[in-house]
Formats: structure tokens, sequence, C-alpha cells
């Protein structure tokens, strides 16, 4: 069955149907095609609730700038898809960004799975990398990249995976987690409207890590959801590694500039150990609606073994 997605923050007239399947999921996104503009351009829009938004978030879109998200098929178990260029070709030639040609970020609809991945490019224009859709449900994939002589680019397609569906609650705002016996904790909100400063710091066993490792060009990458239409923010680090006044931890800070009031939520990738982990919050932004919140019901869920939701992990 097809759905429409509902694109929150804009209202438009055409739309482009993919109709595709691959992998084990099937993509379902009937996605508006709009020439907008991205990464702090102008580009004001009416949000889904009446407010007016200074800029249009990534991943709202599967065709921006000439540039389209275009899945193609793939055997069972691969996840496989193009970029198409402004003259209709699969682009080929990309710029590194955050150490990779190109993140791959798939999140369920209800922000209870989250996997961040990096296909690899065949000389065709395909991107292929073993499927990141790991249960049941409707999930959004983010592809994040930076075509040649183009600007950073995010689109976005809705993908289902058939089966028995669960819905799972967002967790309450909290600022502190657990994630394969590192606790996580958090300093600072965002504020719609403005870059807001977010300090997460890492310890262990009660001692702060000192000596996190460089992952994609940072001590820590941060991806943040706004809960409904699934926006999708792409925070930068403040500073870099080797930079001469940026250390390895045990504190890691983000720069973020959300677009609207609401629930958020962060997804904190960070490596120690040689080994890459993910720690999960639930933040606000300002005074949401009512409903828009979640009621806390206890302390953070925690993210032993398998991060405490299905669909992590990291390639």
């Amino acid at each position: 069955m097809r759905t429409v997605t509902r694109l929150a923050g804009f209202a438009v007239g055409l739309a482009a149907v993919f109709g595709a399947t691959y992998g084990v999921g099937r993509v379902v996104d009937r996605a508006p095609v709009v020439e907008g503009r991205h990464d702090g351009d102008a580009a004001h829009a009416t949000d889904e609730r009446g407010g007016t938004a200074d800029r249009l978030p990534g991943g709202l879109l599967v065709s921006e700038r000439g540039y389209t998200l275009e899945p193609v098929d793939a055997p069972p178990g691969e996840f496989a898809f193009r970029i198409a260029g402004p003259d209709g070709r699969p682009v080929t030639r990309y710029e590194v960004a955050h150490d990779k040609l190109m993140h791959l970020i798939v999140a369920r609809r209800d922000l209870s799975g989250f996997r961040h991945v990096h296909p690899e490019l065949a000389p065709d224009g395909t991107w292929r990398v073993d499927t990141p859709l790991t249960g049941p449900g409707q999930w959004r994939a983010f592809a994040d990249f930076a075509p040649t002589g183009g600007e950073p680019l995010t689109l976005g397609v809705d993908v289902t995976v058939p089966g028995e569906l669960t819905e799972r609650p967002l967790p309450a705002p909290a600022t502190s987690t657990t994630v394969d016996g590192y606790t996580v904790t958090l300093t600072g909100a965002p504020q719609p409207g403005r870059t807001s400063s977010l300090t997460l710091t890492v310890s262990r066993d009660g001692q702060p890590v000192a000596d996190l490792e460089p992952y994609l060009g940072a001590y820590g990458h941060l991806v943040a959801l706004r809960r409904g239409d699934l926006a999708y923010l792409h925070v930068h680090p403040d500073g870099t590694p080797g930079d001469g006044r940026t250390r390895p931890g045990p504190a890691v800070t983000f720069l973020a500039e959300v677009p609207s009031a609401g629930s958020y939520r962060l997804y904190l990738d960070f490596q120690h150990g040689g080994r890459v982990h993910t720690a999960e919050f639930t933040v606000v932004a300002g005074a949401a609606p009512t409903g828009d919140v979640p009621t806390p019901s206890g302390p953070a869920p925690t993210g032993e073994a398998d991060h405490g939701t299905p669909g992590h992990g990291h390639n």
C-alpha cells in the first residue's frame, strides 16, 4: 500500500512518486519536488503549526536544486539508491564530507530506530550497503552528501518494512542516558531560530572519558530529528581534532539551530576503544504545543547491548 507523506513546513502542488522495491523495504514517499535552498539560505515557509520558518530543514524533500534521490532494485538484505543530477544522469563524483562521500541515515517514523551507515559507490552511480532497515515499520531514509561542484544536500524518502508493528512512544526529555556502559550527560537546550550550544559529556564507571577517538572528522557526530515530520538537522561540532584547542573529551560541544518549537530526538555517535556508540536524547525547543512533549515516566532508557531500541548500528 502506498501512503502519502505529509511534509510539514511548506505547501506545494507538485509531487514525484517513487514505487521501487528494494532490500526489505518499499518506497512509499510521494515527496513534493521543490527548488528550495539549503543550509542557512533564506527559504521562508509556513510550518505545520502555522508559524513561519526561517529556512527549510534538510531531509524533507526527495528532490532539491535539480538533485533527486532515486531508490533502485536490490537483492534481499541490501539497500541501494542513486542520486540523479540536474541532467537526469546518476551522479558519480562527490566531495568528502565528514570523512565520507555519502552518509545514509535511517530512522523509524516513531524515532525508535536509528542507523547511520556509509554505502559504497559503484561506477554506474549506484550506492549499495547492507540494509539498515532492521525491523518492521515506516522508516525515513536520508542521503547526506555533497556533489562535486555543488552545495551540500540532504534528501529524504520514506520506506516501509512489512510486518507486525508496535508503535513506541517517544521517550521523555532527560539530561542523562547510558549506552554500552557509558554515561552521557547533556548540557544546554536548543532555542528555536537561534544558534544554541549543546555540550555532551562522556564518562564510564564514574570517570570522565578524556581519550575519545576521532570519528567522521570530529570527537562526536550529532544528528537531530524533529518529531512529526522528521526534519533532519546535521549539527556541527565546535572544533576539530588537531586544531590545537579541541580536547578529546570528556565534553564535546555542538552548535545547533532548530527551526521551530517542539520535540527533537538527538543521536550522538562517539568512538572509544575502537567502537562507535550511539547515545540518544529527547529535547524540547521553546514552548512546545500541548501534546507534543512526552510525559516523563521514569529514568531515561539505557542503550545497553542493543541501544534500547531496534535498528542501531554503524557501517
